[in-house]
């Protein structure tokens, strides 16, 4: 079968309020997928609770979540919550950390630095300006500065997944694994095996850290993705279904169906999938 590769993010730096996330729907945050992107997440208002790597926490107001590209998250949305989102983009040239880090800025000088620096990134991005993307690139850099003093901070505290328990290590293997072979049609039994477990205690490891076992983590990456390119591209539903791995257009229409309570097609006509923004 011949595999359609489809982008799944620009490449250009970008910020946008984590209330217009939801936009074309709430799918898009609680979903788990993942990025080829590196993404700070911070919160400014509100509370839920945050699945990253395989572990679920909660989060709340002045909270900043960093997560690596390749990393499967997604986290309960609410119309109070409120925050702000920066995407990299896949060419932002810095050194940033390989693995997920759940930051909690105490004092209220960190705070307001990094609501600044989001506020600098955001202005130049809209002015227009000559120089206005080296410029947002530059304010980026100095929001790079800011994570590690925060992760210097952090290291007298626990960090998140940085000393994870072995059930956590499982799932954030499976999590690996599943995100480089979601699209291949690969079971949870074919996973289990790949991790020398059995299917049962995959499940049942996956669902005490983040609630989900480990089909149902699985059946939420593909259904994303499906929605993402039925939302986002023009590929016939067929070729959806040939690019997610499915044997057949009938198929994947009877699976998204079933997940999704409607068809592809009926999905693509949405009026939030024409004004969905793009992330």
């Amino acid at each position: 079968m011949t595999m359609t590769f489809i982008p799944d993010t620009p490449s250009q730096l970008r910020l946008t309020p984590i209330s217009r996330l939801a936009a074309g729907g709430r799918w898009r945050v609680e979903a788990m997928r993942a990025l080829r992107e590196p993404v700070l997440l911070w919160f400014t208002q509100g509370q839920g609770r945050l699945t990253v790597a395989g572990s679920t926490r909660g989060y709340g107001p002045n909270h900043a979540i960093f997560i690596p590209p390749g990393v499967m998250h997604g986290f309960e949305f609410a119309p109070r919550v409120q925050g702000s989102v920066v995407f990299f983009g896949r060419d932002h040239g810095m050194d940033l950390p390989a693995t997920p880090h759940y930051l909690r800025p105490r004092d209220p000088i960190s705070q307001k630095e990094l609501t600044a620096t989001l506020e600098n990134i955001q202005r130049e991005l809209e002015s227009g300006r000559a120089g206005s993307q080296m410029a947002a690139k530059h304010h980026l850099g100095l929001l790079g500065v800011w994570l590690d003093r925060q992760l210097d901070k952090e290291r007298a505290h626990e960090p998140i997944f940085a000393r994870p328990a072995a059930a956590q290590r499982l799932v954030a293997r499976y999590s690996a694994l599943l995100e480089r072979d979601f699209r291949s049609n690969t079971s949870v039994s074919d996973y289990a095996a790949a991790l020398g477990v059995t299917p049962t205690h995959l499940t049942r490891v996956c669902r005490a850290t983040c609630g989900k076992g480990a089909h149902q983590l699985l059946e939420d990456r593909i259904l994303f993705e499906a929605r993402r390119l039925l939302a986002e591209t023009r590929l016939p539903v067929k070729d959806v279904a040939q690019t997610l791995g499915y044997s057949s257009a009938g198929y994947f229409t009877r699976s998204f169906q079933k997940n999704a309570g409607m068809t592809p097609t009926a999905f693509r006509k949405r009026p939030a999938a024409t004004v969905m923004p793009r992330l």
